[in-house]
């Protein structure tokens, strides 16, 4: 059996230097529970790879765990810029004192296929995408190839390789899981399938552990197979501020009130203070939240996928 707590599947899964997936699935179920965790037990010299972490990225980077970035974008979508992110790429990054915060640029697209090489096995990937951009520039993801193929007309054309990506370990958070870590999922899934395909390691966060039989009774549903996970943790609101199809609504007040309170160093401290380290896990965040709060981000009309029958 692969449950565990979420504090003994970072501790177990996410060792100093690791290069750690999250926020795969753009700007839903962003797994921050799991983040915040990395950060209470102060992991050093991370690699993060996502393509849109919304804040989950700014509150890592701020509190000294990561070496460098590979991402698309960083920053608090609702808002605009993330401070800790600005401050470690423009002044001074926590992670690496006296340096500046290393960053991969990648579009979501040439992310997707560096994480779908990893998964594939292969090298590389070829893609006429970034040509024209300053995306590949100074950037070792990207190398200029020629097509071995020629065209119709007989000419040959410049293409860039992706280079893959295989992380050490993804994270992500579903609706419901087994205990053996296979995954119902619905939503906008971005590149969480490649994600975890490419993976060492897989976390799986889920609002709710289920039992097999709900799991088996819609397999075209699982689209994270158990034996690709390595750990489940039943993390219950462990995706807010971001929602969760189906759970809660996104809680656009939290990322207003992130933006307000994370202007300088010393203000993200106390924002941290409050509600990363002053609080030992998602019962205690849910309960900071407010049971008002919570209950006003809940589902306010459902609205059912039409029944399946899987019968002969």
């Amino acid at each position: 059996m692969k449950v565990c707590s979420l504090s003994d599947a970072i501790a177990t899964y996410v060792p100093n230097g690791a290069s750690v997936a999250l926020g795969l699935q753009m700007e839903q179920m962003i797994p921050f529970a799991a983040g915040h965790e990395i950060m209470r037990q102060k992991k050093r010299d991370l690699r993060l790879i996502g393509p849109i972490s919304d804040i989950l990225f700014d509150q890592i980077i701020g509190a000294g765990c990561v070496k460098d970035v590979v991402a698309a974008w960083v920053g608090n979508v609702m808002m605009g810029t993330a401070y800790n992110f600005r401050r470690a790429v423009e002044e001074e990054n926590p992670g690496t004192p006296g340096e500046k915060l290393k960053i991969f640029n990648m579009s979501n697209f040439t992310l997707a296929l560096a994480l779908q090489a990893g998964a594939m096995g292969v090298p590389f990937l070829p893609t006429r995408t970034a040509r024209g951009s300053d995306i590949p520039k100074n950037n070792h993801f990207f190398y200029e190839i020629m097509s071995p193929f020629a065209s119709e007309s007989g000419e040959r054309e410049m293409l860039y390789a992706v280079r893959a990506l295989v992380p050490d370990v993804a994270i992500v958070h579903v609706q419901r899981a087994d205990e053996e870590g296979n995954a119902h999922c619905w939503g906008n899934f971005g590149v969480m399938l490649e994600g975890v395909r490419a993976a060492k390691k897989v976390i799986v966060c889920a609002e709710e552990i289920v039992s097999r039989e709900v799991i088996a009774s819609d397999p075209n549903r699982t689209v994270i197979p158990g034996f690709l996970v390595s750990a489940v943790c039943e993390v219950p609101l462990g995706a807010h501020p971001s929602p969760v199809q189906g759970y809660y609504k996104r809680d656009d007040s939290f990322f207003r009130q992130y933006h307000e309170e994370s202007k300088t160093a010393a203000a993200f401290e106390s924002w941290a203070e409050r509600w990363v380290y002053g609080v030992s896990d998602c019962a205690a965040y849910a309960k900071l939240l407010g049971e008002e709060r919570v209950a006003s981000l809940g589902v306010k009309q459902h609205a059912y996928a039409a029944q399946t029958d899987y019968g002969y």
